[in-house]
């Protein structure tokens, strides 16, 4: 045999096992990595429910369309603490339920909840400020200027 080809042939092995085992993804765990919090793809699914329940599709995109849940998920894991965490954890599997619902029954149950709820505290913040923050309200709807904003010299002024 030619040592050339066996060396070329190991490597090419080698190579293919190593692109085979990355491909490969749990089929229950969630579509980014963190690092503190393991939702898995059902919690996923029913935060992407949950937050499009709050800010719905009308004529601008809705949060599930704009992947805010993501957002949510990479805030609880990396900002809050490991109380809130398990808090906002339990929360969402009190919501299990939900996964298939309409959204109004999401609504519903969400208006069902206190006001001082942890997990109600942090779906909505994360929601609200995911979506004030996103790529499409920064560019569609807010009209930014820098200051002091443009310089107009000949304005009338009635006196």
């Amino acid at each position: 045999m030619n040592r050339r080809l066996a060396i070329k042939q190991l490597f090419v092995l080698a190579g293919g096992m190593m692109i085979a085992t990355s491909c490969s993804t749990k089929s229950n765990s969630a579509s980014i990595a963190l690092n503190n919090v393991a939702f898995t793809a059902s919690d996923e699914a029913l935060l992407a429910n949950l937050v499009d329940a709050i800010i719905p599709k009308t004529d601008s995109p809705g949060a599930k369309e704009l992947h805010i849940h993501l957002f949510v998920m990479k805030m609880v894991d990396d900002c809050h603490s490991p109380e809130d965490q398990k808090l906002f954890i339990k929360g969402l599997e009190d919501a299990s339920p939900l996964a298939e619902k309409p959204a109004d029954a999401v609504i519903s149950y969400l208006n069902t909840l206190e006001k001082e709820d942890v997990f109600l505290k942090i779906l909505k913040q994360r929601t609200v400020q995911g979506y004030l923050n996103s790529e499409y309200v920064m560019k569609n709807k807010l009209k930014y200027e820098l200051i002091p904003g443009r310089y107009d010299g000949a304005v009338k002024v009635n006196a």
